[in-house]
């Protein structure tokens, strides 16, 4: 072979590379994720509604509001805020998509930073988008990363420095939406939609937010609950019950009054609600893990991640049964359940009453496909897309 026919081979091998990548790409920030809403959703509402400047941005996400047949407490369930820990965002699906309110109302987000959605972590060989078998088929996910989509939002600074508290921060996580609260509306886009939610929060006057979240377990906060200090009364109650009654652990720990730009700090600092956040195992974040695919994101098993708990590196047990998708959404939807119980116990001039979500103890039995609805089967005007 002549160097020049060479060149010309690897020229359009690299030319083929970039095409199909290039669709691939395509494809994955344009896949549309069905949502078969439940009968308890009354509307649903753009997150621009609450401030223009997100408008027609990829944040001006979906919101879900249900309301009960008696009034209550308003709470707001924050999913995809990492859209890189999916049980977060599918134990909010299940509840946009099942859940009925007796008492009071419930604001569900399934992409609080939809443009994270649109995007993998680069170099960390993710998988663009994955399945959840059901009882009809499949239904598919986009996959998504910790941080804004640099098409969205770019470029990141040197440095980014913290609006309003001046703290320095990383530079990347100046599009990490867990590091922007409470926003700004003249910032960046993720400084704009936290602020947007914080609109939506202060106008709909919501008493707790509860953001939901995935950590690696090589990270110390884990399997918790992380509490402002307005509700760390809330948060200590629903800790010990589950620990106690669900079959799992769960901690509490407070939200540090001086790192800033997380939810639980900034939504209750600038805000009459309390912020909630909480934290299930997910091995695939970790880096001792071993090869990064569907599979070990569904199935939470890794044998790197297990020696590396048999040396003492991990702050949450794992064994040969991993830590599957079902486990850590179940964790999810008992914990909001349970929050929701110990409010209206500790406030029963305010309950918050809500029916038909699957316990922890539910979802593993049954599978989290067993909540997800048919598309297909879906009435008029109650599908919607993420």
């Amino acid at each position: 072979m002549t160097p020049m026919i060479r060149k010309l081979v690897f020229g359009f091998a690299g030319l083929a590379l970039l095409v199909f990548s290039g669709i691939s790409f395509y494809q994955s920030r344009r896949l549309k994720e069905p949502v078969v809403v439940s009968d308890g959703v009354t509307q649903v509402v753009r997150l621009s509604k609450y401030f223009s400047g997100v408008e027609g941005t990829a944040n001006d996400c979906n919101m879900y509001i249900l309301e009960g047949k008696e009034p209550g407490a308003t709470f707001c369930i924050l999913g995809g805020t990492h859209p890189e820990e999916p049980a977060g965002r599918l134990a909010a699906w299940i509840f946009a998509e099942n859940a009925v309110l007796q008492k009071g109302r419930l604001i569900v987000v399934l992409s609080a930073n939809r443009s994270a959605t649109t995007v993998t972590r680069v170099g960390g060989a993710y998988p663009p988008e994955f399945s959840i078998p059901t009882s009809w088929g499949e239904q598919g996910f986009r996959m998504g990363d910790r941080w804004s989509n640099p098409l969205d939002q770019w470029p990141d600074p040197e440095v980014y420095i913290h609006y309003p508290s001046g703290q320095y921060l990383a530079y990347v996580d100046v599009r990490n939406l867990n590091r922007c609260w409470p926003g700004r509306p003249n910032g960046t886009l993720t400084e704009r939609t936290t602020y947007a939610f914080m609109e939506m929060i202060r106008k709909e006057k919501v008493d707790i937010v509860i953001d939901l979240h995935e950590a690696e377990l090589q990270y110390p906060v884990i399997s918790t609950i992380v509490s402002h200090e307005k509700a760390q009364d809330l948060a200590a109650i629903v800790s010990m019950t589950l620990t106690d009654m669900e079959g799992f652990k769960m901690g509490m720990e407070f939200s540090p009054k001086n790192l800033h730009g997380l939810s639980h700090r900034e939504i209750g600092d600038f805000s009459d609600a309390a912020g909630l956040l909480f934290e299930a195992p997910e091995p695939f974040l970790d880096a001792t893990r071993g090869k990064t695919n569907t599979e070990q994101l569904l199935t939470g098993k890794d044998d790197f991640v297990v020696r590396a708990g048999q040396h003492g590196l991990l702050f949450e047990k794992i064994d040969a049964n991993g830590w599957p998708i079902d486990k850590r959404v179940g964790r999810h939807t008992s914990a909001v359940l349970q929050t929701m119980v110990s409010w209206t116990e500790m406030h029963p001039d305010k309950p918050m009453v809500c029916d038909s979500i699957p316990r922890y103890a539910d979802v593993v039995a049954r599978g989290l496909g067993q909540y997800l609805r048919n598309p297909a089967l879906a009435k008029p005007g109650r599908i919607w897309y993420e």
